[in-house]
């Protein structure tokens, strides 16, 4: 057979085969035809080919007319402080939770006494309680088919590391917190997906297991006292993975270059959290959010999406980015820094520290556009809020509107701007999305309207995922 025939009877072949597969709304031999047709096999898609077959798309779409340096300047800023690692875990909101904790020690002391928290101590009585918050759902949902939604939340979400800002505020107010010295990172506590595996597969064991004495009438407190056995075994696995969590330790105060300014003193975890934070976290913050799909000046409630059982939904007020930022700038002023999560994989140049949504021009690469807004991208899973970082400075200009902003990354010291990002406010507009902020900084008529009943939102909403 020559060439031409066995081609020929090859596409002939192929044709009868797509056929034979075609259902209305499927791929056919003739749109396939089209598709080839619109291909141009000129020189310049040929060496696009080349170009991209063998390099980087984020090198090849790097805007070089964007490429300059770095604009570091900051006309108001927070004081600095150490840089931490998250390594290869999802903590990123207890990085800088804590971040704004130490922070707020460190302005009340005039930047004279400074501390490091444990985040290892912290995360495992997050572990441990997301745990109890899994099988408590699970018991509470008992009577109700495996496949409905919120048992499938339950088994699908076992465990894991991501969070938000109400998870540090109430771990904290409820165990405390250490120095980092007194109790530091282990490998699970700095690469987590191991051990977040064994314990998911040891929860939904345990998840069915409720579900049947449930289903065989088993009373409460027989029920609760099974539960009560299982979280020992979690805590078990959580106390050979992270270490067993301090009890009680002696600590001596430094400042910001190491030097002894106060006598070596015993604490537990809840006086050294009382000495350093002070009171209450929870009703000193109120946590707003950017989300262009539902009404302004609402607030939203994230269902039994927590990280005790016992403790605080996630609660948003929605706010223009207009308000949002007015409140940031306040705090930075005062030298307040603040939780804050974004879209940070979006137009990121990781290597300059820089986020600005001209880094990278993937249209022109590719021949199309990217014509999304901000509210369709959330509607769609194409963005939302996946890293929470620390925001620390603004630069104003000359009529006090935000030019840039800087976050403190959980990414080490190495990573980026001295391990800080720096933000066009164009970028910020598009892909910022959470802020926590004391309540100091935030009108009356916001914290009234913080105080509004909440819509109820279940945690399957595209915007309300964990920061990790």
């Amino acid at each position: 057979m020559n060439k031409k025939v066995f081609v020929a009877t090859l596409l002939l072949a192929t044709a009868g085969t797509i056929s034979a597969q075609n259902k209305e709304g499927g791929i056919t031999y003739q749109m396939i035809q089209q598709m080839e047709k619109k291909q141009n096999s000129n020189a310049t898609n040929k060496a696009l080919f080349n170009a991209i077959a063998s390099n980087s798309i984020d090198n090849l779409a790097k805007n070089h007319a964007n490429a300059g340096t770095v604009d570091t300047y900051f006309s108001n800023e927070t004081p600095k402080q150490s840089i931490h690692n998250q390594k290869s875990s999802g903590r990123c909101w207890m990085f800088s939770g804590l971040n704004v904790l130490r922070s707020n020690f460190a302005l009340a002391q005039d930047q004279k006494m400074t501390v490091e928290y444990s985040q290892a101590y912290l995360f495992f009585y997050d572990q441990l309680e997301k745990a109890n918050l899994m099988l408590q759902g699970t018991i509470d949902y008992a009577k109700k088919p495996i496949d409905d939604k919120m048992v499938r939340f339950f088994f699908q979400n076992p465990i894991s590391d991501g969070g938000t800002f109400c998870g540090v505020a109430d771990l904290a107010e409820k165990y405390g917190l250490v120095p980092m010295s007194v109790m530091p990172e282990t490998y699970s506590s700095e690469n987590t997906s191991r051990m977040a595996r064994i314990i998911s597969s040891k929860l939904r064991e345990f998840g069915l297991e409720l579900r049947d004495m449930v289903a065989k009438g088993k009373n409460k407190k027989a029920i609760q006292s099974r539960k009560a056995e299982m979280l020992g075994e979690v805590y078990h696995i959580l106390s050979l993975t992270l270490g067993e969590p301090v009890k009680e330790f002696t600590y001596t105060f430094t400042d910001k270059n190491g030097k002894a300014i106060a006598p070596a003193k015993k604490y537990t975890p809840k006086s050294f959290y009382e000495f350093t934070v002070g009171g209450k976290i929870n009703d000193t913050f109120i946590m707003v959010m950017n989300d262009p799909r539902r009404p302004y000046y609402k607030t939203y409630e994230v269902e039994y999406d927590r990280h005790t059982y016992d403790g605080h939904n996630w609660k948003y007020l929605n706010l223009p980015m207009k308000d949002i930022k007015e409140m940031a700038i306040a705090s930075i002023k005062a030298g307040r820094k603040m939780y804050s999560s974004y879209d940070v994989g979006k137009q990121l140049d990781r290597k300059r520290g820089y986020l600005d949504i001209n880094n990278y021009d993937y249209g022109t690469l590719f021949g199309t556009s990217f014509g999304m807004n901000k509210a369709q991208r959330i509607e769609t899973f194409d963005s939302g809020s996946t890293h929470a970082m620390t925001l620390t400075a603004v630069d104003l200009d000359e009529n006090g509107n935000p030019k840039k902003w800087k976050v403190e990354n959980s990414w080490g010291s190495d990573n980026g701007f001295g391990g800080c990002f720096i933000m066009t406010d164009k970028w910020f507009d598009e892909y910022m999305f959470r802020l926590v902020v004391n309540k100091k900084f935030v009108s009356e008529k916001l914290l009234k309207d913080y105080e509004q009943k909440p819509t109820m939102v279940t945690p399957d909403d595209p915007l309300f995922s964990e920061d990790n």
